[in-house]
């Protein structure tokens, strides 16, 4: 059994997501602010990369499942199991299960996703957002392409703030798995306005390592949009690149743009 510890963090205290705002989440059943699920990834991506190196960013498969909220300052226990190939992931805080997941490390890499199946698109301007409705994130729509610069400070920070011990990454200038996979969640709301909403799950087949200095451009279309239990998701196939259009990951990303606790606040 592999296990690791980490102390959670809210990163988006400042974010237009207000799921991450301490008096919304209260209002919304919570107990607190919601440490961002991306974030909860990356502890969990702590130990499929201790186990493989960076030949898991270069070609490793991971997906994840978030069950429960991580708050600020909480302990996080991240516990991987050896499965035949794979590595079963579970993290608890305060004795719950969080999220729930996996990662293996295929002995050939994936194939490239053909770049012709997610076109560039321009983004909204950010004050004429269309609001996040059905008709907005229809199925099959190639969304705007999120664009991120992956520059050392932002790249330092990120690791401070997801307290990652691991040194593979300021010693060999590699990018986050976790900060890879916040460009989806940037794509989302750079292109619908939002209410709160909550990241519930993501699958990350990995392509190629995101270094230090470049810029990661995520290139989202929509594959489903539906109602559950009165939560409205959206899920999104992105395509994540180098700014050379070299394919970093593709990513199935799933999300609540609207939870049933809305409708009643």
């Amino acid at each position: 059994m592999l296990t690791y510890r980490v102390q959670a963090y809210n990163t988006a205290h400042s974010s237009e997501n207000k799921i991450h705002d301490d008096v919304v989440a209260r209002r919304l059943g919570f107990s607190g602010a919601l440490v961002p699920g991306v974030d909860v990834y990356a502890y969990m991506m702590h130990l499929p990369v201790r186990r493989w190196g960076r030949a898991f960013l270069e070609r490793g498969w991971a997906q994840c499942r978030l069950a429960s909220p991580v708050y600020d300052g909480e302990t996080v226990e991240v516990a991987g199991r050896e499965d035949g190939d794979a590595l079963l992931l579970e993290a608890t805080s305060r004795g719950i299960r969080c999220a729930t997941g996996s990662a293996r490390l295929p002995a050939r890499a994936a194939a490239a996703p053909a770049l012709e199946r997610f076109p560039p698109a321009g983004l909204p301007d950010p004050a004429c957002r269309p609001e996040a409705i059905p008709a907005t994130l229809p199925v099959g729509a190639c969304l705007g392409s999120l664009h991120l610069q992956a520059s050392a400070e932002l790249v330092a920070g990120y690791l401070r703030e997801v307290r990652e011990t691991y040194d593979l990454y300021a010693r060999e200038n590699l990018v986050h798995p976790g900060t890879v996979l916040r460009t989806c969640n940037l794509a989302l709301i750079r292109n619908v306005l939002l209410g709160p909403w909550i990241h519930v799950g993501s699958t990350v087949q990995n392509h190629g390592l995101a270094r230090v200095g470049e810029t990661l451009t995520a290139r989202p279309r929509v594959s489903a949009n539906y109602e559950r239990k009165g939560h409205l998701f959206v899920e999104l196939d992105v395509l994540v690149l180098s700014e050379v259009e070299r394919p970093v990951a593709r990513v199935e990303h799933i999300a609540i743009y609207r939870p049933r606790q809305t409708a009643a606040c």
